[in-house]
């Protein structure tokens, strides 16, 4: 029997496989159509503070989706890694300075202001139509949003993704986190519900 961390590394691999396929071109055009898909369909204002990556590889290029809500008010932060388990986020100022991280991505200095999302562009490999992720294996963002749980928060999680990220059935384990919606080329799709 497959246990479910193989399985999910299989469809992991599957799913950044076809996103690997993409035309480049075309994953520029379809981020910046994000981007105004976000700023039409994500409301914001001076409390809001959005929590986006910086894209790695083939990743959706958020950027744009974050430049865009930031000028409708919201603040903007990116995540740090500060272990191999721990993440924070720190606020991203325009001039601030910039340093490495791990995975070959760049965030906000140490001294940057660490900010609690509201909104968080959630990074991942798969989705299902459940709002059930695959994230790239080191469980960041699940331990993250589970810490601001545990401080009464409750962030909008919308993961970002393009479309032939989507698999038929993510199997779900107990620590993992549900999303509310996922942001893809074909528009901002909700979950179970979820406001």
């Amino acid at each position: 029997m497959t246990s479910l961390k193989t399985l999910k590394k299989h469809l992991r691999a599957e799913a950044l496989g076809r996103r690997d396929a993409l035309d480049a071109f075309w994953r520029v055009e379809a981020s910046l159509e994000m981007a105004e898909t976000a700023r039409d369909s994500i409301e914001v204002g001076p409390d809001s503070i959005v929590a986006g990556f910086w894209p790695l590889r083939t990743e959706v290029d958020v950027r744009p989706m974050m430049f865009a809500l930031r000028e409708h008010g919201a603040r903007l932060c990116l995540p740090a890694i500060l272990d191999k388990t721990t993440i924070d986020f720190r606020e991203l100022v325009r001039g601030a300075p910039m340093v490495e991280m791990a995975f070959g991505t760049v965030g906000p200095h140490e001294e940057a202001e660490v900010l609690d999302p509201t909104i968080m562009l959630v990074p991942l490999a798969a989705f299902d139509d459940r709002g059930h992720r695959i994230g790239y294996g080191a469980g960041y963002y699940d331990r993250a949003i589970a810490r601001l749980h545990a401080k009464g928060l409750e962030p909008r999680l919308v993961g970002v993704a393009f479309d032939c990220q989507q698999v038929e059935r993510v199997p779900e384990e107990d620590h993992d986190i549900v999303l509310h919606e996922i942001l893809t080329e074909s528009g901002l799709h909700r979950f179970n519900g979820a406001g």
